[in-house]
Formats: C-alpha cells, sequence, structure tokens
C-alpha cells in the first residue's frame, strides 16, 4: 500500500496479450490497483494527468511513441511516477539510456508474477529494482554511442566535485553495488545515516535514484 491506498499502476504496452497478462497478474493483488492501459507511449502523458498513477509499466519498443521517449517526458514532469522498462532483453542500448532518463529499474517480461508484485512494491516504496552491480554488467555489454565519451565523463566529474569527502565516498560505493547495510559497515555509518547521505547525494546532483548514482559513478572513472 502507498500511504492514501493500493499502488496505482499504468501499464503500458503495444501488445494486447501482453497488457492481458499483466491484468490478469496483478488484478487479484490485494495492495495494487490497475488504473489504466495505454498502447502507445502518446497516450502516456494524460493517462498519467488524469489517473496519477504511482508506477508505469512501460514497454520499450512501441511502433509510435516509445517507451524511451514517453520515459523522458514523464520524468522532466513534477512528481512524475516511478517508470520500470519491461523488455525482452538482458542488455540492450535503449534500457541503459531509460535508466540514465531516471527510470527506476528493468524487468524481463518472462518474470514470475511473485517477483512482478514484489518489484511493483518495491519500486513503489522508493527503491530501485535494478542494483548497481546489475547495471555495471549492462554498461559493460552494451554501447551506448560508443560509450560515456570524454564529455559525459568530464561532466560526471564535474558534478562529483559538488559533493563532501564523506558523500563522494558513500557515491562510490553505490557505484560498487553495496548495500546501505554494506555501506555502514566499511564507512563506520549507521543505515539511517546512510540513507541520508544517499539522499542528499540524489538532491545535490539533481538525480532521482541510486541507479543514476551508480552511472554517474561509471561515466566520472571512464
Amino acid at each position: 500500500m502507498t500511504g492514501d491506498g493500493p499502488i496505482r499502476v499504468l501499464i503500458v504496452d503495444d501488445d494486447a496479450m501482453v497488457r492481458a497478462g499483466l491484468s490478469m497478474i496483478l488484478g487479484g493483488v490485494a495492495d495494487i490497483e490497475i488504473v489504466a492501459e495505454a498502447a502507445d507511449g502518446s497516450e502516456v502523458p494524460p493517462l498519467v494527468g488524469e489517473h496519477r498513477p504511482d508506477v508505469v509499466l512501460m514497454d520499450i519498443r512501441m511502433p509510435g511513441i516509445d517507451g524511451l521517449t514517453a520515459t523522458e517526458t514523464l520524468r522532466r514532469t513534477s512528481e512524475p511516477p516511478e517508470v520500470v522498462v519491461l523488455t525482452t532483453f538482458h542488455a540492450d542500448a535503449q534500457v541503459l539510456r531509460a535508466l540514465r532518463a531516471g527510470a527506476a529499474g528493468f524487468l524481463l517480461k518472462d518474470i514470475a508474477p511473485g517477483d512482478l508484485v514484489q518489484a511493483i512494491r518495491k519500486v513503489a516504496a522508493g527503491e530501485p529494482i535494478l542494483s548497481p552491480a546489475v547495471t555495471r554488467q549492462l554498461i559493460t555489454h552494451v554501447s551506448d554511442g560508443g560509450g560515456p565519451g570524454e564529455e559525459r565523463g568530464e561532466r560526471a566529474r564535474k558534478l562529483l566535485e559538488r559533493l563532501s569527502e564523506r558523500e563522494r565516498e558513500v557515491a562510490m560505493a553505490v557505484g560498487q553495488g553495496k548495500s546501505n547495510a554494506d555501506i555502514g559497515r566499511e564507512l563506520y555509518m549507521s543505515v539511517p545515516t546512510v540513507k541520508a547521505h544517499v539522499s542528499r547525494i540524489l538532491t545535490k546532483l539533481g538525480l532521482n535514484n541510486r541507479v543514476q548514482v551508480a552511472l554517474l559513478v561509471y561515466d566520472a572513472a571512464s
């Protein structure tokens, strides 16, 4: 449940069978409510405005406005919903671009029903469902326009310079795929203190989640 009731979910996929399958899986879950469905990215902004979903399950490939464009559009709005990319690929350049745009993670379309439900609950609670370790694997195996490039790397290094020394240590640990508990043990902090540092890092750098922190750390080191 969110603070005001069930987790509100918008399903976006051009395949009617996929939408039906997701609706069947999620329709019987007490703490999840499907508020709308869409077959194209062009339908997403008005549906989000009307139904105010907490989570959008977003197909990455659609014949009209694709999921990447729709994700970038949503993340530029005020108080956007969390976006989870749906894909048939483990490693794909468009998935990486969606993560850079602020998606909270990605799910394979053949995910087990129970795992799908748990993923939606985690995202609604503000937890990304893609660990930095998996993010690094994705970056390693996928060419995103030929790699981060000198310009992206320089931008990332300048952003990290905005952080205090302690915040940079936490950011580096996030980029290494470490949990809050692991970071706390390594840096001799309590878990609430680690969470506070992560929150300040996101605010200072204008990022949405830990996935983007990991991507920034990767860029800065490249």
